[in-house]
This record gives C-alpha cells, sequence and structure tokens, in this order.
C-alpha cells in the first residue's frame, strides 16, 4: 500500500512519527509531505523523516488561510501527481493531524483520506476536514454530538486516553537537552510554551501568560528559578530574548525530555500541556479560549490545572517520588483506525493496549 502523509505543524511531526514507522514496518510505502511553519521542517530533519517541503504558512487571518488552503492544495495535487507518475502506482489513502490542505488535494485526485484531531472547536478546519475525509480519528473524550455539525457523522474512530500516550509509548527523557541549555536539575526549571497567537481559535492577546513571564522573571532573580520558554514563532522569540531573564532556545530541541526533567509546565497550547500530563510533570494552561473535552476531562480529574492567577505558581522543586507511573499505549492501533476506509480492521473499537511503567 502506498500512503501520504501531509505534516502542517511541530506537533503534527511528533504524532506521526511512530506512525510512519509502524507503517513501513507492515511493508507500506510512506511518502511525506510537510509544510514550511513553526518547527515542522526542523523537527522532520531530527527525526530523520525524510520529506518534501512544500509551502508555508499564509498568517493567521482567515483571508489568508483561505489563500494558503488553496495555494498549498493545489501545490500538493501537483506534488502527488508527479509521484505516482514516476512510481507508476497511485497511492491508496492520504494521512493528516488536522491538515486541511492534504484533504483538499486527496479529494481532488479522488484518494480516500483520514484525518486525526484533538480538540473540536476549530470549527472553520473541522468543516473542511470532516466533511472530506472518510474516517475521523479522535479522543473518546469528545462526544460525537460535537462532531456532527461538522459532517463527521457515521466517520468517527474513537481512541482511548491521550494521543500523546501513543507517539511516547516508546520514550525514555535524556539529561543531554540539559547539558545544551546549561541546566541545573538542582533548581527548579520550568518549561513554558508561548500561545498560538496565529491560531483562529486564541485571537486575543493572553495577558495570563505575560503575568506568568514577569513572575518567572523575578522568580530567576529571587531563587534561581530556570524558565525556558519555547516559542512557535521567530517573532516571539525575539520579543522574548529583548525581555530578558529567560532562557529562549535558538533551535527546536528535545522537548519531551525537557519536560519530563522539569519541575513544572505552562502552557498556553494544548499538545505540550497532555504531554506533561503523559509524562507526569505538573502542569498548568494559560488557554483562554473555548476549552476542548480532552483538557475539561483533564481538569476534572486534577491531571492538568487552569492557571488563573501568576501568583499561584509553585516554583520549586517538585517531589518526583508521587509522580504517578507513566501510560503507554500501543500506536499500532492509532494506525489501525486511520487505515479504515482502504483497510478496515477487526475490533477496532478496542481501547488500545495499556502498559505502565
Amino acid at each position: 500500500m502506498r500512503v501520504w502523509i501531509d505534516l502542517t505543524n511541530s506537533p503534527h511531526v511528533l504524532v506521526m512519527r511512530p506512525l510512519i514507522e509502524g507503517l513501513r514496518a507492515r511493508g507500506h510505502e510512506v511518502r511525506v509531505t510537510a509544510r514550511d511553519f513553526a518547527q515542522t521542517i526542523e523537527l522532520c530533519e531530527r527525526f530523520d523523516i525524510a520529506h518534501a517541503a512544500i509551502g508555508h504558512h499564509r498568517g493567521g487571518r482567515l483571508a489568508a488561510k483561505a489563500t494558503g488552503l488553496a495555494s498549498r492544495s493545489a501545490a500538493l495535487v501537483r506534488w502527488a501527481r508527479g509521484d505516482q507518475r514516476e512510481a507508476g502506482a497511485r497511492f491508496d489513502i492520504a494521512l493528516g493531524h488536522g491538515s486541511n490542505d492534504i484533504s483538499v488535494a486527496a479529494a481532488l485526485l479522488r484518494l480516500p483520506s483520514s484525518t486525526m484531531f484533538d480538540y473540536e472547536w476549530a470549527s472553520v478546519q473541522h468543516n473542511v476536514n470532516c466533511r472530506l475525509a472518510r474516517a475521523v480519528v479522535v479522543p473518546e473524550a469528545i462526544p460525537p454530538q460535537r462532531l456532527a455539525r461538522y459532517g463527521a457523522r457515521g466517520k468517527i474512530h474513537a481512541y482511548a486516553g491521550l494521543k500523546e500516550e501513543y507517539y511516547l509509548a516508546d520514550f525514555e527523557p535524556s539529561a543531554t537537552v540539559l547539558e545544551e541549555l546549561a541546566l541545573d536539575p538542582a533548581r527548579a526549571i520550568v518549561v513554558v510554551r508561548t500561545p498560538p497567537e496565529v491560531s483562529l481559535y486564541h485571537r486575543f492577546e493572553n495577558d495570563l501568560f505575560a503575568q506568568v513571564l514577569e513572575r518567572l522573571r523575578r522568580g530567576a532573580e529571587e531563587f534561581g528559578t530556570q524558565a525556558v520558554v519555547l516559542p512557535r514563532l521567530a517573532a516571539q522569540r525575539e520579543e522574548l530574548r529583548s525581555a530578558g531573564g529567560l532562557i529562549v532556545p535558538e533551535h527546536a530541541l528535545d522537548a519531551q525530555s525537557l519536560i519530563a526533567h522539569a519541575d513544572l509546565v505552562i502552557s498556553a497550547g494544548g499538545t505540550m500541556n497532555r504531554e506533561a500530563v503523559a509524562l507526569g510533570t505538573p502542569v498548568y494552561t494559560t488557554f483562554q479560549g473555548r476549552l476542548g473535552a480532552v483538557d475539561e476531562r483533564l481538569i476534572a480529574e486534577r491531571r492538568m490545572r487552569m492557571l488563573t492567577d501568576a501568583a499561584e505558581l509553585d516554583l520549586t522543586k517538585r517531589d518526583r517520588a508521587s509522580t504517578q507511573a507513566r501510560v503507554r499505549r500501543d500506536p499500532q492501533l492509532l494506525i489501525d483506525l486511520l487505515l479504515t476506509p482502504v483497510s478496515p480492521a477487526p475490533g477496532t473499537s478496542a481501547p488500545g493496549t495499556l502498559r505502565s511503567g
């Protein structure tokens, strides 16, 4: 089987990496396209994922996103036609994690496609993906009725737990990242992820996040707190550097190991928060948009906390003896769910294999 995977944002590289490996281990040919946005290309290179770099982000405004969707989808169609001619065989299926571009391109090429996501309120994105894809793979925490208005009825294939528990199943933290950033493990380490300013569902300035940065700067001066801030965009990186008192990496790094070694994670996005939950690191969310079902459940279960005041932050070393055992889930289940349009697997409604450790 020939499988086409498109990566449009940094987290998609992490999600798809074990799926690409698993598909190839099953004997399938996998071709990857990637958009030049955030650290997507850099992460592909770091994980040795061969890819064709196609297109770039056009900006956060709706009109710009529409232009970008049309332009990049057309470029993907041209690439796919060329790849199919060269290979002498059509693709059997196209896969993406929230990639509108590949859903549109696959429809134009009359290829079946599957999409994944774990935040249900990105309505513009889902109105495209859910209507065009033949399978919609989501966490079971998301009520199906929230997706029906997007055209997902009859297409939903749900999985247990967090997507991070699947793609981090084979992950073991390395101390190398501490050396790269000259971090002292004897002092508190706080990892911070900036707000997704270009996302349509996060249109406003996050004042709470600014308060968090000021609290961390004071913590560095008063307690020796080491605050590592991971920006999404080059403009954010420059602004953070000019503020001072924060550690701002120049390039993409082993963020998962950094999270595992951290004493606290604070993020305005979703993936890094859930990585912290999966790795047992205390985490606060500063997200000020509409909460999705996955985050609602994590907060209800007290596995993640909603930050309302920067003064709440505990900037001391955490007690690692109280860390709960990790939940590791088999990414082969996600492969089975994504391939259902072309290869229905028996028992795909099962919650997957659980392993703790």
